[in-house]
């Protein structure tokens, strides 16, 4: 492959086809293919519409960046399928250390943000699932209670390989296990959910102001969270 080679479109028609076992992605009647060669086949007509329209959107030279849904459903095929336990472990474990449960030692109203809004998510928690966490002050690490850790986990590996990947940056971008569960139980929305994970960051900002990098930084982490909660509620979607 030459140096500066870049894929670019070579089909028609964008479609979906009922298959075996879910909906394939087609291009002039062929299916699409994850890099590792298996066939893009997704669990929901309304995701594999989805996915089609990104590769429908490309138009001349194919850019990867535009094609998030796609991104995370090869990840699915490719990287979480094959090692489903051990992916659905990584992400269980934040349960030991979940972001809620760590708080400012100050100032008081740092603190009192954090508890006004992490409290409640780990009240329901403790409620919903028999979850209860213990909070500490600082980065001191504390053990928690170990049948909470495992009731937890026992929600993550409910989850299928589709259901599995978007939970993965669920967890990953807010730091929290808790957090991604009352989205993904619809205790919370994407836009809570963001600003419930950034507490501390928006409070840094409030009293320092922030610069480019940080917002563009910000800016990229809530665009792939807004990805991930979308591929999850796709994966849910019975509609075509």
């Amino acid at each position: 492959m030459a140096a500066g080679w870049t894929a670019k479109r070579f089909w028609k028609e964008t479609g979906v086809a009922v298959v075996d076992d879910g909906y394939a992605v087609v291009l002039d009647g062929r299916g699409v293919k994850t890099p590792a060669k298996r066939a893009l086949v997704l669990p929901t007509g309304a995701l594999a519409q989805a996915v089609a329209e990104e590769w429908e959107a490309q138009q001349g030279q194919i850019r990867p960046d535009t094609m998030p849904l796609t991104r995370t459903a090869n990840s699915a095929l490719d990287k979480v399928a094959p090692q489903f336990a051990e992916v659905a472990n990584l992400l269980a474990a934040y349960g030991g250390h979940d972001l809620l449960c760590y708080r400012a030692t100050g100032p008081a109203a740092l603190a009192a943000r954090q508890a006004e809004l992490w409290n409640p998510m780990l009240e329901w928690a403790a409620a919903q699932f028999a979850a209860p966490l213990l909070v500490t002050q600082g980065v001191v690490p504390v053990d928690q209670p170990p049948a909470s850790v495992q009731a937890l986990a026992d929600q993550v590996h409910r989850l299928n390989a589709f259901e599995l990947a978007a939970f993965h940056d669920l967890v990953a971008i807010t730091g929290s296990l808790v957090l991604a569960l009352a989205f993904t139980h619809d205790r919370l929305t994407l836009e809570q959910l963001w600003a419930i994970a950034r507490v501390d960051e928006d409070w840094q900002a409030t009293q320092w102001g922030q610069d480019d990098e940080a917002v563009e930084v910000a800016r990229l982490k809530q665009s792939a969270l807004e990805s991930a909660g979308r591929f999850w509620a796709l994966c849910r979607s019975q509609s075509a």
